[in-house]
């Protein structure tokens, strides 16, 4: 049995609560494309799948970021007097989807030809272009919930809380 320290615990939950955040604001981060699809998880290979076909037109891949944004302004009962926050959050998820699309397109034209180091260092960029998507995402997502009624916020706070719970346990699974 693996034993997990408070401090641990505390990083654990943490990294998955970034996670799900991340997967909140940037739902379209693929796995890598070396594996086939035979060998990946279902869940993995439509991920690929829906980032594979993204592109700057519509398709499956911006389809399913429209269908979150869809998702979240129906949950949050986003109100006409929110419409300029919300329109921001909006357009910082759509940007983060498609820079994780462009970043994954990249990588899979080149990773026939990457070396292990090259591997890891896109990698890297994944984890990096996710850090800057939330960034932006942050800012955005903090001024559409200030301006968020009681209701609306302790709605938000289920939504996100739950994510975190589902990550964290997730986290806590693959370490033991």
């Amino acid at each position: 049995m693996i034993s997990i320290t408070r401090p641990k615990a505390h990083a654990i939950t943490a990294a998955a609560t970034l996670l799900g955040a991340i997967v909140l604001a940037t739902p379209l981060f693929a796995a890598s494309t070396g594996s086939t699809a035979a060998t990946k998880s279902p869940a993995a290979s439509s991920r690929q799948e829906m980032a594979s076909a993204a592109v700057t037109a519509p398709g499956p891949g911006t389809a399913s970021v429209e269908a979150r944004i869809k998702e979240l302004h129906k949950k949050l009962h986003i109100t006409d007097a929110q419409k300029t926050q919300w329109d921001n959050l909006a357009q910082v998820m759509r940007d983060n989807a498609q820079a994780m699309v462009d970043l994954q397109k990249q990588r899979a034209a080149a990773m026939q030809s990457m070396t292990a180091v090259d591997v890891v260092k896109s990698y890297s960029e994944v984890i990096q272009a996710h850090e800057d998507g939330m960034k932006k995402f942050i800012p955005a997502f903090e001024g559409l919930y200030n301006s968020m009624s009681d209701a609306q916020k302790k709605t938000a706070d289920a939504m996100f809380r739950g994510r975190a719970r589902s990550e964290a346990k997730k986290a806590a699974s693959k370490e033991s």
